[in-house]
């Protein structure tokens, strides 16, 4: 799985947007996958910031530029990315960012940011230990799973 910069550093975005979008240029092409202008132009609005953006900031953003105003564009394009493990559900913050290690065999972990609101996807399988001794210890088999942790970047500590 490829290292990103840190999303809570200063770094030339565009380079991590860029990078993400040739890795999503060969999935789709290898596992034949349809990516319309609608859901590339979603995975692009997604890959703009390191921050979850929610539904309706999707749409406002894709009425905007000309493809439809109703919600079910939105969605749909957003959970078409979620199913094909090139965007994530960031439920506590009812929001979606792009998956920045799209085509990798991973269970992400979040770290978000409860002051400037960006958050950073980490591999989550440094918890897959205790986490399944956990779940075997109560009979429980883990599909899947999603770490979401809240908390506040170094730079709005005023650490860096």
């Amino acid at each position: 799985m490829p290292a990103f910069q840190n999303a809570f550093e200063s770094h030339d975005h565009a380079h991590c947007a860029d990078d993400v979008l040739a890795r999503v240029r060969v999935i789709v092409q290898k596992n034949k996958l349809r990516l319309t202008p609608v859901r590339q132009r979603t995975l692009e609005i997604l890959l703009e910031s390191h921050k979850a953006l929610g539904a309706y900031e999707v749409l406002e953003r894709l009425a905007a530029e000309g493809f439809g105003h109703q919600p079910p564009v939105a969605y749909r394009a957003l959970d078409y990315l979620v199913e094909q493990g090139l965007a994530h559900r960031i439920r506590r913050l009812n929001g979606f960012a792009a998956c920045m290690y799209p085509g990798a065999d991973h269970e992400p972990a979040f770290l978000i940011c409860k002051s400037c609101d960006k958050v950073a996807e980490t591999k989550g399988s440094a918890f897959d230990p205790a986490l399944n001794q956990a779940a075997k210890t109560h009979g429980f088999h883990i599909e899947r799973s999603n770490i979401e942790a809240m908390g506040e970047c170094a730079s709005c500590k005023g650490v860096l």
